[in-house]
């Protein structure tokens, strides 16, 4: 393993104080400059990943979900927090088997069985935690907190939406903000195939955007990135995952889904990821003739 981007001196002490002197280190970020992993492996075999989170709340996030809520996906199905540092928002876990199925040539059966025993993680997950005192307060805030963020999407966003596709972002998220009380839960907050990992079972990765909310939340990004080219993937989540949503988390969705558009189109316009904008594009047009949901 080559040591493709330096791991500062003071985090490998840490690391090897943790578990044992490190014999290889490879970069494991992702391609964006706040991502900083590196897969490391003992002379033993045994392979680790050290996380520095973005920002304190990402660590503070992951480091809640892998400590009490992650754990209920069972054995080889999620990272194990080995450790932690809050000095350096780092955190070091036990590797999982298998890569993310975005990047694996698998058969229609396969990716099928990855989606289905993803969405029966999800079930697990979002029943996990203990939902009481400030923790259901946040979630049950949630849709209000990111609906009172469409102005600001809108004004970054400007002229790359008309001004039907303005009213139409602006009726959703009035819309968001009425749909009356949902289902909640720990949701993972990034649930889709880069993070889902396939060998001989699924497991789930990447815990940084997890948080107690309405559970519809959880599926707009394979809503808007994954389930429009392959339906059947959604009905193998929803099979794994043990029911299909109400019809007003499917609102939820729609709704939700018209704001991770305009982020989506602007974010990715700004930051020269064409895929992203492509992304926010099309929810957008699907959105306005109707066949998003």
């Amino acid at each position: 393993m080559s040591d493709a981007k330096t791991l500062p001196p003071a985090l490998r002490g840490w690391t090897e104080r943790e578990v044992g002197c490190i014999s290889g280190v490879r970069d494991a970020s992702h391609p964006r400059a706040s991502s900083r992993v590196w897969e490391l492996e003992r002379a033993d075999g045994c392979r680790f990943y050290l996380t520095i989170s973005p920002s304190a709340r990402m660590y503070e996030r992951e480091t809640f979900a892998l400590r009490h809520a992650a754990p209920a996906l069972g054995a080889g199905r999620a990272p194990q927090l080995r450790a932690s540092s809050a000095e350096h928002l780092a955190l070091l876990t036990t590797a999982v088997p298998g890569r993310p199925v975005n990047e694996l040539p698998l058969t229609a059966a396969e990716e099928y069985e990855a989606h289905r025993q993803g969405g029966m993680l999800l079930a697990r997950l979002h029943a996990a935690g203990d939902l009481t005192g400030r923790w259901r307060a946040e979630a049950e805030e949630a849709l209000d907190a990111v609906a009172l963020g469409t102005d600001r999407h809108l004004e970054e966003a400007g002229d790359r939406l008309t001004p039907a596709e303005h009213a139409l972002v602006r009726r959703l998220a009035a819309e968001l903000r009425i749909v009356g009380p949902l289902p909640l839960g720990f949701i993972h907050g990034d649930a889709w195939p880069r993070n889902l990992l396939w060998s001989e079972h699924a497991a789930w990765i990447d815990f940084e955007r997890s948080r107690f909310a309405p559970v519809a939340q959880e599926f707009v990004r394979m809503a808007c990135a994954v389930w429009a080219d392959k339906p059947r993937l959604r009905a193998a989540c929803f099979s794994g995952y043990g029911r299909e949503l109400t019809p007003q988390e499917r609102h939820a969705l729609t709704c939700l889904a018209a704001l991770d558009a305009v982020s989506a189109l602007t974010w990715g316009e700004t930051h020269g990821d064409p895929f992203v904008a492509a992304r926010g594009r099309r929810t957008l047009d699907r959105l306005t003739t109707g066949v998003f949901a």
